[in-house]
């Protein structure tokens, strides 16, 4: 199986890893921060910080060719479950129909002090 790293322009990390890896026909994205390409994280409402995970997912599969109809797995982590309602309506404008299966979890702490990380697995292999 072949295998290759993924890493747009702009996409910033945090640590010894790759924004996505391309295994096969997956693609898996590391957890995206609310980060702005200069690798400061955006301040301000959840809606801005969800926005922007999505955005950074959509361009690390633009990247490898992909669209965020090809995700078939989503993680979100939350630093307040109280946020939870907030973030369903803003990634529900990211499709249009049949999302991805996902999960939702409230953690202790994320990097930098986040509020939100979204990390995503993707089949790039067709239909």
């Amino acid at each position: 199986m072949s295998r290759r790293t993924v890493t747009p322009p702009g996409a910033p990390v945090y640590g010894p890893y790759s924004p996505a890896v391309q295994a096969g026909p997956f693609l898996f994205v590391s957890g995206q921060l609310p980060a702005l390409p200069s690798g400061e994280l955006l301040s301000g409402p959840i809606e801005d910080q969800a926005r922007l995970c999505m955005e950074n997912i959509a361009g690390i599969l633009r990247a490898a060719q992909g669209t965020l109809g090809d995700l078939v797995k989503v993680t979100i982590y939350l630093a307040d479950m109280r946020d939870f309602g907030t973030v369903n309506s803003v990634y529900a404008m990211f499709f249009d129909r049949d999302p991805p299966a996902r999960a939702c979890v409230e953690v202790a702490r994320l990097p930098k002090d986040a509020r939100i990380e979204i990390e995503a697995v993707a089949y790039l292999g067709g239909a």
